[in-house]
């Protein structure tokens, strides 16, 4: 036998080898290459993300003398245009040396008077901190109830003739299930350490005692919302029999009550007032996770309890 068929086998062994390295080297490359551009696409998808729900954070803040903004949008909670938001803002605004006045844009229907007042004693608080930089509320299409409460602590309230002022109240609401449960044959079994443990619960009957008590705890918070309202406007307030009843009024017919002083949109108070018109944006924006985060707590807790009695609302 000669020795080229004697090495043979071997040529073919390492041929074989040859073959199937450079099969898994091509196999690894291929999927370094799959995930590189699978990285590379959700990059891309993460960033328009961003870009499309405002959060890339694109400064619009200008070298000189300018009007701070920040926005206070929506039903004042814990979730939504919370205090620790707008404090925030308000004190970034604030402690910048080019801003020159302070615009807190409200377009709101009210909501949690604890979040309303954190925000109004914030704003006073920065006041007394820095006494040269004013602060004025520009009212877009409402600021009502809670909205009004914060705005009371301003310099001075802009509105539009159609804005909507007011609702100088406090409520509390819920349902009453009991006839409901009777017609069909259900039966409350409640236990409770603590007589007024289930206060106020909807699947029981309506408790005298109880509401009486709601009642009383409700007129507390309205007299301190008065409180705020007389002490932000001072003399200007023309009370009138209805002010404090939680009606509501328009822009026009609130500054002829003294709730507003003058009509005036963003711009004008920038142009006109502050005589800054470049507009620095101060609003911070909540960052996704957060947001995802509290809408599911929230989700959560009405799923656990979704009949609760509703706290009280300046709204």
């Amino acid at each position: 036998m000669s020795e080229q068929e004697n090495n043979s086998p071997n040529w073919e062994r390492q041929a074989l080898e040859k073959v199937a390295l450079a099969a898994v080297t091509e196999q690894r490359k291929t999927r370094q290459w799959g995930i590189f551009f699978k990285v590379l696409t959700f990059l891309y998808l993460f960033v328009v993300l961003f870009a499309f729900m405002g959060w890339m954070g694109g400064s619009d803040k200008v070298l000189g003398k300018h009007t701070a903004l920040i926005d206070l949008q929506g039903v004042i909670s814990s979730d939504e245009a919370n205090a620790d938001m707008i404090m925030s803002g308000l004190k970034s605004a604030f402690e910048d040396k080019h801003t020159q006045g302070v615009i807190l844009r409200i377009n709101s229907p009210g909501g949690s008077p604890v979040q309303a007042g954190q925000i109004y004693d914030e704003i006073k608080r920065l006041r007394a901190q820095y006494p040269k930089t004013p602060l004025y509320v520009v009212v877009d299409d409402i600021c009502a109830s809670g909205g009004y409460y914060v705005a009371a602590a301003a310099d001075k309230i802009y509105v539009d003739k159609a804005s909507i002022v007011g609702s100088i109240g406090v409520l509390m609401d819920g349902f009453g299930f009991t006839k409901a449960m009777d017609k069909l044959g259900v039966e409350r079994r409640l236990l409770t350490a603590g007589e007024n443990k289930g206060f106020l619960d909807p699947f029981s009957p309506a408790d005298p005692k109880q509401e009486a008590f709601a009642k009383t705890m409700l007129a507390e918070i309205h007299q301190q919302f008065i409180d705020v309202v007389r002490k932000g406007r001072g003399k200007r307030l023309k009370e009138t029999p209805d002010m404090f009843s939680g009606l509501v009024w328009s822009g026009a017919r609130s500054i002829e009550m003294g709730l507003a002083d003058a009509f005036g949109s963003t711009d004008y108070v920038a142009r006109e007032v502050i005589k800054a018109e470049d507009i620095v944006d101060f609003t911070p924006q909540e960052d996704l996770a957060s947001k995802l985060a509290g809408r599911l707590g929230v989700s959560i807790g009405k799923w656990l309890n979704p009949a609760a009695q509703q706290p009280a609302q300046l709204r």
